[in-house]
């Protein structure tokens, strides 16, 4: 098994899973214990100044809570960049990763170039994600260094796979409901 932590998963079109219709997973972990990831793509109407105003520190003004899957959704991740590698207490590349629950927000303010705050996370059981991926659930794509803030979450869909190109393109452009196309 190879781990796909630092990429992309992006729901395929055969993917029956409504949580995870047309979303795109950065992986932040995936070992044979299991996977687990967040959604990048799904803002919540929450914002986090509201929801906590200690963590709005981290992020920009008016930024949204986003739904970061169907794990523990009333728990709370912070995905960021960080200024210095060694940082993130869960790293998922050398500059991203999550914000540790016991990290002292005020001491890495500084240190934390982009932050998102994300409401739940995915996770699959040990080789859950591997037969979704042996039934083409999902297709696996690099990470872009935009993509975990992307101002564009509703797009990201459609932007990841078009940047794959040639059938992925096509499927990139297919309506929600290709019944009424």
């Amino acid at each position: 098994m190879q781990s796909l932590r630092g990429r992309l998963l992006v729901a395929s079109p055969v993917l029956q899973d409504p949580n995870f219709a047309r979303t795109v997973v950065l992986v932040a972990e995936h070992t044979p214990e299991g996977a687990m990831g967040v959604v990048l793509n799904r803002p919540m109407e929450l914002e986090v100044a509201e929801a906590s105003p200690v963590l709005a520190a981290l992020g920009e003004n008016e930024e949204h809570v986003f739904a970061g899957g169907p794990v523990q959704p009333n728990g709370v991740m912070v995905l960021a960049r960080f200024a210095a590698p060694s940082k993130p207490a869960v790293a998922i590349t050398p500059d991203l990763g999550f914000v540790g629950a016991e990290d002292d927000l005020d001491a890495i303010a500084d240190a934390v170039e982009r932050a998102r705050v994300f409401a739940g996370h995915a996770g699959w059981a040990p080789g859950q994600l591997d037969s979704e991926l042996e039934d083409e659930g999902w297709i696996v794509a690099d990470l872009e260094p935009d993509d975990p803030f992307t101002e564009d979450p509703d797009g990201l869909w459609s932007t990841v796979l078009q940047r794959l190109g040639g059938s992925f393109a096509l499927v990139a452009r297919m309506p929600d409901d290709p019944s009424v196309n």
